[in-house]
Order: C-alpha cells, then sequence, then structure tokens
C-alpha cells in the first residue's frame, strides 16, 4: 500500500436501516469506489462494534460515520476511542438531536444525505489537507502578492509607502492592515523562516517610510480637516451618535491594545455580535498619559493644559495618578456638546481580577445603563511587567507568542464574560485602543544636561543630545499642541523600532530592555488602532 495513502473507516450502523436499505453497501460503492480513485484507503465497517473494533486495532486519518437520531448516542463511544480523529457524519434528517450531539462530541462536518461523491471528498480533504495546504499555498501567495505589489509600485509615481503624500492616511492603514493579516497567518506555519525574514524587512522599511511620513504631516493634520481620526476624535465620532439615538453603550479601551492583538480577540466575539471596524491613529506622543487623556476629553493634551489645569497633571510629578480624572473628562466632553444623560454615565477602571469581578456584579445588579466606560489596562500592565520579569519574557519571547498571549487571556477572562452580559442587555459596545506598542531592537544613545522622563520611546526635557536617524525632536511643543509649561520643555520621541539609553548606562539598560515592548514613540504598532463597534445579535 503507498504510504501516503490517507487511511478512512467507513462506519455504517446497517442493524436499523437494513430493514429500508436491504442493498445498503451496493448504495455505498459509488462514494467508496470515488473516495479509492482520490487516493484514499477505506475501510468500511458494517456494525458499531466492528468499527470501534477496528479504529482501536488500527490507524485511521479520519472517520466517516453514518448516525441517524436514534443512534446519535454512538457518537461518544467513537470520541471515546479516538479523541482527536476527525469526524464526518452523514445523517438523512439533520434533526436537531443529531446537530446538538454532532456540537457537544467535536463533529468536523454533518453532510446530509444523499449528497455527491465529490462533495463528500472535498469535506474530507479540507479536514485532512487544510494545515498542509496552508503550509504550501500561504508562501506561494505572498510571493505572488509581494511580487504583484512590488511591480504596481515600480509604475506609480505614489505608494502607500511614499514618505511625500501628504494625505494618503488611508493608504497606510491598508498597508498596515494587510501587514498584520501576514503575520498572523504566518503564525504557527512551519517552513517559511526564509519568508518571514522577507516579511520583517519589509515591514521595517514601510515603518521607517511611515515614520518619516508621520514626521512630515503630523502638526498639518492638526490644522486640516484632510485628516485622519485621532484620539481627540474618537469619542465623538462613534460614541456620541450611539448614545444620541437612545443605544446603551459600553465604552470600552483596551490600554496597549495592538490591531493584531484585536485580530486575535475578534473570533471570539464574533458568535455574540455583529461587528463593524474602523481606524484611527494616535496622537503624539503615543502613551496612556497623552492620548487616553485625550480620548476622554476630546482634547489635545495644550488645550487641555490651558482649559482645565486642575485636571491636567505631568508626567513626574507628585501625582499618583495622571490618568485620574478620566471620568470628569469625559463627562466636560459630554456637557460640551450638550448631551446630558439619565442615568449619569459610569466610569470604571479595572487592573485586576478583583476589578474584573467586581465590574461583572455591578452590570448584573444595574438596572438602567445610558453610557458606561470601561478601561481595561491588563495588557499594559502586562507589557512593562514582561520588561522586568524574566519568567514572562520566555512564556512571550515574541510578537507571535503575544498575540497567542493575548487570545487566551480575553477567552478566559472575566472581561469576556462582561461582554456577553452586555450583550444578553442589548447594549452597545464600543471597543478601542488608546496606543500600541512596538518590539524594540535597537539601543540609541541619549543625553541631556538636564534630568529628563524615565519613558524608552518618550522623553521630556531640555537641552536633549539624540541621533536623528532613531528619534523624532519636537522643540516647538505648541506646533503639535503639546505643553510646554513655559520652560522650553522639548519631547523626544524615537523612531520605527528603537529605544532610548541613556549613554553613561548604555549597555546596562541594553541589556535589560532588548527585546521589549515600548510605547511612546512612531511606529506603525503605536499609532494605527481599531476602533469596533459591536452590536448584539
Amino acid at each position: 500500500m503507498d504510504k501516503t495513502k490517507r487511511r478512512i473507516l467507513w462506519i455504517d450502523d446497517v442493524d436499523e436501516l437494513l430493514h429500508t436499505v436491504p442493498n445498503l453497501k451496493s448504495e455505498l460503492k459509488p462514494y467508496i469506489r470515488f473516495m479509492e480513485f482520490q487516493g484514499y484507503d477505506v475501510s468500511y465497517a458494517d456494525s458499531d462494534i466492528d468499527g470501534i473494533d477496528l479504529l482501536k486495532d488500527k490507524t485511521f486519518h479520519a472517520v466517516i460515520l453514518n448516525c441517524e437520531g436514534q443512534n446519535s448516542e454512538f457518537l461518544p463511544i467513537v470520541r471515546a476511542a479516538d479523541a482527536h480523529i476527525p469526524i464526518i457524519l452523514l445523517t438523512e434528517t439533520g434533526g436537531q438531536e443529531i446537530m446538538a450531539q454532532a456540537s457537544m462530541h467535536g463533529i468536523d462536518d454533518v453532510l446530509i444525505m444523499p449528497t455527491s461523491p465529490m462533495q463528500l471528498v472535498s469535506s474530507l480533504r479540507l479536514l485532512l489537507e487544510k494545515e498542509r495546504m496552508r503550509e504550501a499555498y500561504t508562501p506561494q501567495i505572498y510571493v505572488k502578492n509581494y511580487n504583484r505589489q512590488h511591480t504596481l509600485d515600480s509604475h506609480q509615481t505614489y505608494t502607500p509607502s511614499d514618505p511625500n503624500l501628504n494625505d494618503d492616511w488611508q493608504g497606510w492603514i491598508d498597508t498596515y492592515i494587510q501587514f498584520v493579516e501576514w503575520d498572523i497567518l504566518f503564525d504557527g506555519l512551519s517552513n517559511v523562516d526564509e519568508l518571514k525574514t522577507i516579511h520583517a524587512r519589509e515591514r521595517r522599511e514601510a515603518n521607517a517610510n511611515f515614520t518619516e511620513y508621520v514626521q512630515k504631516n503630523y502638526n498639518l493634520w492638526l490644522e486640516s480637516e484632510n485628516s485622519p481620526t485621532l484620539s481627540v476624535d474618537v469619542f465623538y465620532k462613534y460614541v456620541i451618535p450611539e448614545i444620541q439615538i437612545g443605544k446603551s453603550v459600553l465604552f470600552v479601551v483596551m490600554d496597549c491594545m495592538r490591531l493584531d492583538h484585536w485580530l486575535k480577540i475578534e473570533p471570539i466575539l464574533y458568535p455574540d455580535f455583529y461587528m463593524k471596524k474602523h481606524y484611527y491613529y494616535s496622537i503624539l506622543p503615543t502613551t496612556t498619559h497623552y492620548c487616553r487623556n485625550a480620548i476622554f476629553s476630546g482634547l489635545f493634551p495644550r488645550d487641555l493644559s490651558d482649559r482645565y489645569p486642575e485636571l491636567y497633571a505631568e508626567p513626574g510629578n507628585e501625582h499618583t495618578s495622571i490618568n485620574r480624572f478620566e471620568k470628569e473628562l469625559m463627562l466636560l466632553q459630554l456637557d460640551r456638546h450638550g448631551i446630558v444623560l439619565k442615568p449619569s454615565p459610569h466610569y470604571f477602571k479595572i487592573f485586576d481580577t478583583r476589578g474584573e469581578t467586581q465590574y461583572l456584579q455591578w452590570l448584573h445588579e444595574t438596572n438602567r445603563i445610558s453610557l458606561a466606560a470601561m478601561v481595561v489596562g491588563f495588557l499594559d500592565k502586562f507589557t512593562h511587567l514582561r520588561s522586568e520579569v524574566e519568567l514572562f519574557q520566555q512564556l512571550v519571547p515574541n510578537e507571535e507568542s503575544f498575540r497567542s498571549f493575548v487570545q487566551t487571556w480575553f477567552q478566559n477572562s472575566p472581561i469576556h464574560n462582561i461582554f456577553r452580559l452586555a450583550a444578553e442587555r442589548g447594549m452597545t459596545i464600543i471597543i478601542t485602543s488608546d496606543h500600541g506598542s512596538i518590539l524594540c531592537q535597537n539601543p540609541a544613545k541619549i543625553s541631556s544636561r538636564h534630568e529628563l522622563t524615565s519613558g524608552l520611546r518618550l522623553k521630556e526635557g531640555k537641552d536633549i543630545i539624540y541621533s536623528p536617524d532613531s528619534g523624532f525632536l519636537i522643540d516647538e511643543p505648541e506646533k503639535y499642541r503639546l505643553p510646554d509649561n513655559g520652560s522650553e520643555k522639548n519631547y523626544i520621541l524615537a523612531l520605527e523600532d528603537n529605544y532610548l539609553v541613556y549613554e553613561n548606562q548604555f549597555n546596562t539598560y541594553k541589556e535589560i530592555f532588548q527585546g521589549s515592548f515600548q510605547h511612546g514613540g512612531i511606529s506603525l504598532e503605536e499609532i494605527i488602532l481599531p476602533v469596533v463597534v459591536l452590536e448584539p445579535r
């Protein structure tokens, strides 16, 4: 026998069927012959007992099981004999009982008989060869897409990676989405190291062009109508319209959630929600202090500090939290737009499982909700802890494992239960992030005669000495709607995957923070973020 052939076990419970189909086996011959013609080695069992004996004695790659509703108790017996083997269920009725049993016992496909031999083989091939085809065809499609894109680029004056195309912010969103989708397609594939290397190089080149593009255009966006949606626009553009038409809204800000993180969470929520995805650009700098306050206030940092100095806190001063006035800022934004809500909006910040449990209880017990805002700090907290705890670095050594970790966390988190309960209550959920993060690979030296803030992707202070290749200096904060506090404060934002290290401590901090996830600078990963509107199904 050809060792490459896939062995298929066909089990028929003929005892109940012989009375109505006396020549049952002859009825099956076209299916079996076609499967053999397609290269499968098919074994046939005409009773439950014989089928189970064969399954225990020999190795098979899949089971085809003819099982009607009254015989559905046979399903757990097959699954007990082999917990992981793919099973295709054939049924003439497709009734509720058989479908429920199929779902409970992990049946991979259900076909209503009679069906065509080709349909059966197509289902079988997809089950058995899906991973092999994914391994084989993903690289081919990537190379084809790569060649097509480079052919197009060579014939175009402008491309999405052209830093001189001032208003092509949508093109950059599309470009980044493509990069992230390929990242996820490559996850788990073997023998694609060379393609991953090419993909990583393409991404680095794109990030270099993107950082140049943002440096040239960001301050223009602040005064132009032809600009992307920014952090200050998110609440007004996506939350307020839902409130105005009378919906009960849950607004969720997932601190430090990147686009690829969302794409791993999305399938978990799909069964409960219809989804409409949007994208926006984080303001600069891409830190929680600036970005999240901008979302809740609808104001740029300089405007916020000028209008409400009592609600604005500078990084590094005596305040224990520089984002502790988010509820007040949200209420002020609603007031500016003339929106009065009853009951009053609710705000809650979740840092740990205790907070998740408290919020879930509140959601259970509260009768009416107009607007509930929830900040989830887990991802940001983990990102920072990963830089400090070696065990976390081993658990999440790269971006692929980070994506997998995020998916597992959300699947098993009370946050997921909060979303499901909100769906049961008919609430509209709007979920977004305040900024992303980037895997830092290149330390860049920085120094100053004055004290600087401690961030690795953002430093604030005076007389900053740096390399222009690694950082973007904002020495006129008013042009970027940033505070200067009358002290001639400058801002230096790391570019691409650089991180800023003091020259006199270079080797020490390089060893600590090499390969860490950081934020505050300019990169695709930190700036381009999802806003998703979820409506209960």
